[in-house]
This record gives structure tokens, C-alpha cells and sequence, in this order.
């Protein structure tokens, strides 16, 4: 790998880890304002809002000047969603509307991710040949999925009991920080990783590679963004990857925020205590990502599609687990099962998006398509705890739908490959003009 890319997974680590970190402090503010349960997922929604907004704009602007000052500034633009949710208290909002503010708080850092997820990815394609992109993509997921862990551990240890009555016991001489919660006091040392995150990103090597100018007229932003978004749904190797990750994106999130109330309400655990869960899982998809770097390659990727389907059956055994043991070993295996289908699909998806559009404006559709899915499962769970359906229940109904969505796209899958015996022939094909040069 060149010694660009590892500066890349540093940038990548560490701006990861401080959203995830911060996605607990603001459950854990949520909680302090006695916020509904509904509540904890809508801020995720809001996350994934901004990826569906700005879909036709982020695509572009990646691909308008070096992606390293694109991770530079969308980063920026994170810190300062970070510190809109810290100065929350000092607005003295009437009512429940605070909760509103660390909403449109986190909905900013959902902005500066939107735009800063296609630089990440694009520039993959600008440093690695297709026959790297699968190892390169388990490196980058594995690590990504590193940062979800520590991320996670780290919110759920800054607003423990012990770690937030240490850090609220600094008091800056002269200096009055108005930090008296151990949300606050969270919140102001994630934005210290968000500031080793943009020290990284301004060391981001320019690739070279060079796209031609971009549109800034909206109105023809979308609509070719809506071209693209066609052109990956109709290739018939695209529309199977995307359709998957698609899917994994979106039960991921959700099952993430499961897992928290089902560590509440079933286990009996803390906030900072069932973060850690969704750490426990994230261990098994790095396990998972690493195999699939190891040993899957473009060419034989689609044969991961049944491990979607073991992963849905798999998440309706919860339910029935209590003891920790067991609750940790079955979600490491979920885990696992996650990481070792999505890498492949990811690569592939990336691989076709390459080939048939430009980096920045594949990633956006990949990510417009997956954000979408967010809000849409994100919302359903939602209304089914507003109407107080049981989480158990919930996570049954969650991954038998999983199950039977893979299915569904593995038929599809065989089906294109019964309408073109020789699909599998354009996986690996490079367009011309290497890199979008």
C-alpha cells in the first residue's frame, strides 16, 4: 500500500471515532433532559438526513479540488457541529427544546460526514489498482469499524460515573467553562479527536488525479445526480452491490440503536454500559472485514450473498440470550457475518461506481441510496417504540426481514446471471482513461 493511504486510515480513525463517541454523549444528553425513547433514533435520523440532502452536491464538490482539503474542511465543519450541541445549556431554550439543539447539532456533523465520505472512499480508486480495492476497502472498514469500537467505549467511558467525575473535577483557574454535566465534559474532549483528525487531513498526499470542472448549477446538479443514480441502478452487477450494502447500512444503524434499549431493557445495563455492546459487535466485524480482505477477491465477491442470510437469522437469537457470555459471543457472530458480506459488496460497488461514473459521484450514490434506507428503518423503529412494541419483539421482526431481503436479492442476482452467463466477465474491467484522470 502506498504511504498515502495510511495517512488516509489515520484521518479516517479518528474523525470516525470522535462521531461515534459524540453519538453517545448525545443519547446520554437526551437522557439527562428526560427525552422520550423515540428520541435517541431521531438523532440518528437527522445524521442520515444530510447524506439524502446533499446527495447530488457532495459528489460533485469531492471531485472539485484535492480530497484531502475536502476531508480537511468537512471535518471543520464537524467540529463546529460538536461544540453547537456543547453550548446547548447556555441558549436557555424554553420547554423540551434542547433536545432540538443536540438534534440539529449532530444533523451538522451529519453534514460535514456527508461531504467527507465521498473523499474518503473516492480517493481509493485515485491510489489503488482494482486488484488492490478489496484489500484496501477491508483495511479501511476494519478500521472504520475500530474507530465505531473505540468510538463507542470512549462515549460510553466519558459519561461513566467514574471518568465524568474525574474530568469534572478540573477547574481552570480564571476561566469559567459553564461545564457542569458529564455530557459536557464528553463533548469537549471528543472535539480534542476531531482536532487530531484535521491534523491528519492536512497531511493527505494529492493524488494527482484531476476530474473536469464540476456544475454548480443546482438544478443540473441533481438532475445528473439523478443520471448517475440510474446508471448504477441499471448495471446489472452495480444494482446487486448497491442493493446490498444498501440493506447492511441500513439494518446496521438500526441495530445499533437496538442494541442499546435491548441492553437497557432486557439486560439491565447503563447507557455507558450497553455502548459497549455495540462495541462487542464491531469486533466481529472487523473479524469479519479482515477475512474478506484476506481471502475474497472482485472476482469470486458475489459468492458471499448467503452470509446476509445467516446474518438476519442469527440477530433473532438475541431474544433468547441473557448471560453475558453468550449475549457477547452472538454478537460478535452477527458481526462477523456483517463484515465478511459487506467488504466484498463495497469493493464491487465501488469498482463499477469507478467504471462507470467518477469516484466522487459513485460514493454519493452509494451513500445517498444507503442514508436513505437509514432513515427509512431508523423511522420505522422509531414509530414502533412510540407505540411501545416490545424491543424483543422488535429485533425478530428486524432479522427476519434481513433474511428475507437477502433472499430476495440473491434470486435477483441468479436471475441476471441466467439473462448474461458471462456477467462475472466484467468484474475487474478498467474504463479507459485510468483513475479518471
Amino acid at each position: 500500500m502506498k504511504r498515502g493511504f495510511y495517512t488516509i486510515m489515520a484521518a479516517q480513525f479518528f474523525s470516525s471515532l470522535a462521531d461515534n463517541a459524540l453519538f453517545i454523549s448525545c443519547i446520554a444528553l437526551i437522557q439527562m433532559l428526560h427525552g422520550p425513547s423515540w428520541m435517541t433514533p431521531m438523532v440518528k435520523w437527522g445524521f442520515a438526513v444530510s447524506y439524502v440532502v446533499l446527495a447530488a452536491f457532495v459528489g460533485a464538490f469531492a471531485d472539485s479540488i484535492p480530497k484531502g482539503r475536502v476531508m480537511f474542511i468537512t471535518n471543520a465543519i464537524k467540529i463546529v457541529g460538536c461544540f453547537a450541541i456543547f453550548f446547548f445549556d447556555f441558549l436557555k431554550l424554553p420547554g423540551n427544546t434542547e433536545f432540538w439543539v443536540v438534534f440539529a447539532g449532530y444533523m451538522l456533523v451529519g453534514i460535514g460526514a456527508a461531504m467527507y465520505s465521498p473523499a474518503k472512499y473516492g480517493i481509493l480508486t485515485e491510489l489503488l489498482p482494482p486488484d488492490q480495492l478489496v484489500k484496501g476497502n477491508g483495511w479501511i472498514e476494519g478500521l472504520t469499524v475500530v474507530s465505531i469500537i473505540f468510538g463507542t467505549v470512549l462515549g460510553g467511558a466519558l459519561i461513566s460515573p467514574k471518568v465524568s467525575a474525574w474530568l469534572l473535577s478540573f477547574d481552570l483557574p480564571v476561566i469559567n467553562t459553564g461545564v457542569d454535566t458529564p455530557p459536557e465534559a464528553a463533548i469537549l474532549v471528543i472535539a480534542v479527536f476531531y482536532a487530531i483528525a484535521a491534523i491528519f487531513n492536512l497531511n493527505i498526499p494529492d493524488t494527482g488525479a484531476r476530474y473536469p470542472k464540476q456544475e454548480k448549477n443546482p438544478i443540473k446538479l441533481v438532475t445528473d445526480f439523478w443520471h448517475c443514480v440510474e446508471v448504477l441502478w441499471k448495471d446489472k452487477l452495480g444494482q446487486i452491490s448497491l442493493a446490498v450494502t444498501t440493506l447492511f447500512w441500513g439494518a446496521g444503524a438500526t441495530l445499533q440503536l437496538m442494541v442499546l434499549e435491548w441492553g437497557k431493557s432486557h439486560l439491565g445495563l447503563r447507557l455507558d454500559q450497553a455502548s459497549m455492546l455495540m462495541g462487542v459487535a464491531s469486533v466481529g466485524t472487523i473479524v469479519g472485514a479482515i477475512v474478506a480482505g484476506r481471502y475474497m477477491t472482485l472476482k469470486n465477491s458475489l459468492t458471499v450473498l448467503p452470509w446476509g442470510i445467516a446474518m438476519g437469522f442469527a440477530v433473532m437469537f438475541m431474544p433468547v440470550t441473557h448471560a453475558m457470555v453468550p449475549v457477547c459471543a452472538l454478537l460478535i457472530i452477527v458481526g462477523g457475518l456483517g463484515g465478511f458480506f459487506v467488504v466484498p459488496m463495497n469493493a464491487l460497488l465501488q469498482h463499477r461506481g469507478h467504471v462507470l461514473l467518477s469516484a466522487g459521484h459513485s460514493i454519493a450514490v452509494q451513500n445517498f441510496n444507503e442514508q436513505l434506507n437509514i432513515l427509512l428503518m431508523v423511522a420505522v423503529y422509531s414509530v414502533m417504540l412510540s407505540f411501545h412494541l416490545s424491543i424483543n419483539l422488535i429485533i425478530v421482526l428486524f432479522g427476519g426481514f434481513v433474511a428475507a431481503m437477502m433472499v430476495l436479492i440473491m434470486m435477483w442476482n441468479r436471475a441476471n446471471h441466467r439473462a448474461n452467463p458471462m456477467l462475472d466477465q466484467q468484474i475487474g474491467v478498467e474504463k479507459s482513461g485510468s483513475h479518471g484522470h
